[in-house]
């Protein structure tokens, strides 16, 4: 996912892309066709690497999600941890969506569409795997799409880079216990032990082992533009990382896939549904509490996007490649970009209206080149 974005932000701010990059829609969509194909030609061969497993992490997975999610990590400065006070009421309002709002809106929309309404048309067996999936994505905030957004919102970028610093930190002791939670309450059984293990492989380990290299990197002399040649190189290599999980993702969901084809649409419903409910909320709650709109821009968009990686990995821990969360996760990655991006455009044509609320600052005064570092909402 975040592969995807750092594409989509290139496109949007006029920078060259490469060839792979050009053209991501389409590989995204033959890797998916591969995928399928290559699932019904040679089982035997996805099978190998889906049993490829130490004490249920499967090796190839795990390397697959660190390279994605490594090169995405360098770019966050946990020091910004410490500017989290200068947009407090956009902070505290997106913090309330993520960890309040989201993961529970969603089991809800889950238990609603996928446990009842779409029931007759799901196989019987994967119902309660499509709800697992679906609370799991949930349940992870986004790290590197937020960033997109608040680009083509015009957002503050202190105050992104604060919240997504502090997302990071919170998702270490939070993750686990919301989804076992969450999966307790609809009667899905969680091996809390392998819970716990995607925590440390797919959050702490990566963000360790980013943040020492950034701060290696940033000792050396001209070292921001060192740090930001090396997440250049990286990027292609986690956008075939990325290529290469989908092919696997959908060689082990392609016979399903091809018999009941309806199963995507029903898996997006809720998907969507949640995205435009969890983002008009803190939207509206940012414009309650007189947030500056280039603050509830992107306290909006990150409030409803998820973290597609971490989702993915824990998924494939929990259930196996093979599994109805594990699909359901891959459907998140399909359907948020263009939906999060109709939000994007509402924001954006919404801030005349948003501004007319007494006490907001206008964006001219407060983030008038966005990006900027002129606090707005200190007070």
């Amino acid at each position: 996912m975040s592969v995807q974005c750092e594409t989509i932000a290139k496109r949007s701010a006029g920078s060259p892309m490469g060839f792979f990059e050009r053209y991501l829609t389409l590989w995204v969509f033959l890797c998916i066709v591969a995928g399928i194909i290559c699932g019904r030609i040679l089982p035997g061969a996805f099978h190998a690497v889906g049993g490829m497993e130490i004490a249920q992490v499967n090796l190839p997975v795990a390397v697959l999600i660190w390279i994605m999610i490594i090169p995405m990590l360098l770019k966050i400065d946990l020091r910004a941890i410490k500017s989290v006070g200068h947009h407090w009421r956009g902070m505290l309002v997106t913090l309330f969506v993520n960890w309040a709002v989201k993961p529970f809106s969603m089991a809800l929309l889950a238990w609603v569409f996928i446990g009842i309404l779409f029931k007759p048309w799901l196989p019987a067996d994967q119902i309660n795997s499509y709800i697992a999936g679906l609370i799991i994505l949930a349940t992870a905030p986004c790290t590197a799409m937020v960033f997109v957004w608040s680009l083509l919102a015009r957002g503050e970028p202190t105050f992104t880079l604060s919240q997504v610093a502090l997302n990071d930190l919170i998702m270490i002791v939070a993750f686990a216990p919301i989804v076992g939670l969450l999966l307790g309450l609809t009667s899905i059984s969680v091996p809390w032990s392998t819970l716990l293990l995607s925590v440390l492989l797919y959050i702490v380990v990566p963000l360790i082992i980013a943040n020492t290299v950034r701060r290696l990197i940033l000792r050396q002399s001209a070292g921001e533009l060192k740090l930001q040649r090396f997440t250049q190189i990286l990027h292609p290599v986690a956008l075939l990382a990325l290529l290469a999980m989908l092919v696997l993702l959908f060689g082990f969901q392609g016979g399903r896939i091809v018999a009941q084809p309806l199963v995507i649409v029903l898996l997006a419903i809720p998907i969507i549904i949640q995205v435009y409910f969890n983002s008009a909320l803190a939207y509206l709650l940012n414009r309650a509490a007189r947030s500056a709109h280039c603050v509830a821009g992107p306290s909006a968009l990150i409030g409803a996007s998820n973290f597609f990686e971490l989702a993915v990995a824990t998924a494939i821990a929990l259930f196996g490649f093979s599994s109805g969360a594990a699909l359901a996760t891959v459907v998140g990655v399909l359907v948020e970009v263009p939906v999060m991006l109709s939000a994007v455009a509402l924001v954006n044509r919404t801030r005349s209206w948003y501004e007319r609320r007494k006490g907001v600052v206008p964006q001219e005064q407060c983030c008038p080149n966005s990006p900027t570092d002129v606090v707005c909402q200190s007070m």
